[in-house]
């Protein structure tokens, strides 16, 4: 059966890119820290750590869901993580309008991010099956989509809905929530597995008379990959995942408010709403490099090898941020900026390969869930970093939350050396021919 409007599979990766796009507004939320802070008198700690319980819970679900990712089914996933993440904004909403700090932290970031976690994981072990043989065009169109929802919520829906509903933030996170409700769950229910012994060219007629594989438990999914999950070569792939996230994390969370400040003590005059729109157009600019190093970064690794390649940003990113350290301009800062979200964009988009090649594709969705955990942790710890700067040394935060981050890259680029990259294939001896018994 060659590929017909019933497969599907292009509208299915348009779909999941749809998806990823309403997940990764999560990273503008840098877009609503000021306002939020000026509004309800919360400081840049308090804030901020909305985002990271986000963060924490996305990771943490995603190890959970690529675990029982198989058993479930990819439908029924991402649709359990489209009602949590509109559950989500739902509730920000609700805490808002009755100033509810812990219940922001439990609506965003505990059940909004669990939701965002079963919703990233899913389309990239689905589409991955669906396309064996354009694997890295598919998930990295799928997995830049996740980059460019900074773009659409910090140039589209919040200033829209702000300015229909007058600055009432509650009005629009109740919005967001219908809003995002209705295209991700509409997205979701598109998901399938191919059938058996389905390839892009038709059906394999062997593999399709074969018994279809009982889908396994999640005790017995993670008993196949525990031994490479409780490696050392596994260790060492999460911390250098950790540390670009994290030194990258870092500076999203807080791009618009450093770049405001920055703008500040360039010229005092600039007005309020000024510097406002310089922050979004800067979380606009960035969030499209954020997407296309996921596709650029993972095309990078098809030629030059995925350790390789995380081993050349993490070098290059720790170049860029000591430009950052010693430069104070904001245009500088802009542009370098750009390149520290291509690398950051990058690490996500060349690690599910990462794992595929290193560990073997068939334990790749339980193990890319698991070093997911690395997003986790870094969406806590960079993040509070710079919250914590900017409250108690607010004159020096930009420098100090720079200085950070370059500590992280130098760390990750060193434990890249240790690692091992995956054997190249060795070529497949010709067959000998047997002699022919002697006669007689």
């Amino acid at each position: 059966m060659a590929e017909t409007k019933k497969n599907g599979r292009w509208f299915m990766a348009a779909m999941a890119t749809l998806l990823m796009v309403c997940l990764g507004t999560v990273y503008a939320w840098s877009y609503f820290q000021t306002p939020i802070m000026k509004a309800y008198g919360w400081n840049n700690t308090q804030v901020s750590l909305i985002f990271s319980f986000a963060i924490l819970f996305l990771g943490v679900s995603a190890a959970f869901g690529g675990v029982w990712l198989p058993r479930i089914g990819p439908r029924k996933m991402a649709a359990a993580g489209s009602v949590l993440f509109g559950l989500g904004y739902a509730l920000a909403g609700l805490a808002l309008s009755i100033k509810s700090l812990p219940l922001l932290y439990i609506g965003y970031g505990v059940i909004g991010g669990t939701g965002i976690g079963l919703g990233y994981v899913t389309p990239v072990a689905t589409i991955a099956k669906w396309f064996p043989d354009k694997k890295g065009l598919a998930t990295g169109m799928v997995i830049m989509g996740f980059g460019f929802g900074s773009l659409v919520m910090s140039k589209i829906l919040a200033p829209v809905l702000l300015n229909w509903t007058g600055g009432n933030l509650v009005a629009v996170f109740l919005a967001l929530a219908v809003f995002f409700f209705v295209v991700t769950l509409a997205a979701s229910l598109s998901f399938k597995n191919p059938p058996a012994g389905w390839s892009p060219t038709g059906i394999d007629k062997k593999a399709a008379k074969a018994p279809a594989q009982a889908s396994k438990s999640p005790a017995e999914a993670f008993k196949e990959a525990r031994s490479e999950i409780f490696s050392v070569r596994f260790l060492l792939v999460w911390i250098m995942f950790f540390c670009n996230i994290t030194a990258g994390i870092a500076i999203v969370a807080f791009q618009s408010p450093l770049f405001q400040d920055l703008w500040h003590k360039t010229d005092p005059s600039l007005a309020a709403e000024v510097l406002a729109g310089l922050g979004a157009t800067l979380i606009a600019v960035t969030s499209l490099f954020n997407g296309f190093g996921r596709f650029f970064w993972g095309a990078v690794s098809d030629k030059a090898g995925r350790i390789k390649t995380f081993r050349i940003l993490l070098g290059s990113e720790l170049v860029v941020f000591a430009a950052l350290i010693l430069s104070g301009s904001p245009w500088v800062f802009a542009v370098l900026l750009c390149w520290v979200l291509l690398c950051y964009g990058g690490g996500f988009g060349t690690m599910p390969a990462t794992i595929s090649e290193l560990f073997g594709q068939s334990k790749m969705t339980v193990i890319y869930g698991v070093v997911l955990t690395a997003w986790a942790a870094g969406g806590v710890v960079g993040p509070q970093i710079t919250a914590f700067l900017k409250d108690k040394v607010p004159e020096k935060a930009s420098t100090l939350s720079l200085i950070v981050g370059a500590c992280f890259v130098a760390v990750g680029f060193l434990v890249s050396l240790l690692i091992r990259p995956a054997a190249a294939p060795s070529a497949k001896p010709a067959a000998v021919k047997p002699a022919k018994p002697p006669r007689g």
